[in-house]
């Protein structure tokens, strides 16, 4: 039985991975493969990784929201749209729990001219220039014109700091909610422009980070409607963490009552760690 990628290619479908996905967002073993085993019953040749996530999600919906809204996190991320604004604050806010200063929307001066930076990081006498690349589609990646031109931008940077003689040391960083091709991986690093992305690097993903962060987007909380996301958004609500501080600005998006009460619980069960699963 094959599936469906989001960039159109084709595999063979693979119970396994499924049942490990559904295992990484909480779900125990036996929860994990008996979703596993009613996806199976419902599959058809061709179909697609889309429609076998929702139908997981469905299922897991109806058992244990909070693990639901773990299992929707790329989804989640790719809600963020139209606009990156959002995903960059994301970014920063996953930084400064790293340990990061942060701060986003700058302006950087170059030995030829200046350079709109998204995120700049630093912590100790490093300094990162980050570039998020924001895709709201599942199958687009990030290609090789980002890398070359963000390597292009971080060489200006570097000369006005030696020029200046700035302090420490800096380093390039993109990061995108989706992957890069193998092209823009080839190159990055080769010319020594750092990777983040939901495959990138192996072991340390985007989705690793987060994971371990337990910074879960308010774009993952699965009582919210797509409205109610993208009013909270829209008053630079990004993390779940946030809402029990922001009343008011779930009354902004309508969000009251029991309604309130039932997305408060939602974020109490999502932003406790999930038990280590064998």
């Amino acid at each position: 039985m094959l599936i469906t990628k989001a960039d159109g290619e084709r595999e063979p479908f693979n119970p396994h991975k499924l049942v490990t996905s559904l295992k990484r967002a909480g779900a125990d073993k036996t929860l994990a493969e008996s979703i596993e085993k009613d996806i199976e019953k419902e599959l058809y040749n061709g179909i697609s990784t889309q429609e076998m996530y929702r139908r997981a999600f469905a299922h897991l919906r109806e058992s244990r929201k909070e693990t639901a809204a773990r299992y929707s996190l790329k989804r989640a991320l790719l809600e963020f749209g139209p606009s990156g604004f959002p995903f960059e604050e994301y970014l920063a806010r996953l930084f400064q729990f790293e340990g990061y200063t942060t701060k986003t929307d700058q302006i950087i001066k170059g030995a030829c001219v200046e350079h709109e930076v998204d995120v700049v990081m630093t912590k100790g006498d490093v300094t990162t220039y980050v570039e998020a690349k924001f895709h709201n589609t599942p199958g687009f990646k990030t290609d090789l014109k980002t890398t070359l031109y963000v390597k292009a931008r971080l060489e200006d940077i570097a000369a006005q700091r030696k020029a200046t003689g700035a302090k420490g040391s800096m380093h390039g960083l993109i990061v995108t909610n989706t992957k890069f091709t193998s092209q823009a991986a080839q190159y990055a690093n080769c010319a020594g422009v750092e990777l983040l992305g939901w495959e990138e690097p192996s072991g340390n993903t985007l989705q690793d980070r987060i994971e371990r962060a337990q910074l879960y987007p308010v774009t993952a909380l699965t009582t919210l409607n797509h409205r109610e996301k993208i009013a909270l958004l829209g008053q630079k609500i990004v993390l779940c963490q946030a809402l029990p501080q922001e009343m008011e600005a779930l009354k902004g998006a309508g969000i009251t009552g029991h309604k309130a009460t039932r997305v408060l619980e939602e974020v109490g069960a999502l932003c406790v760690p999930p038990k280590s699963l064998e």
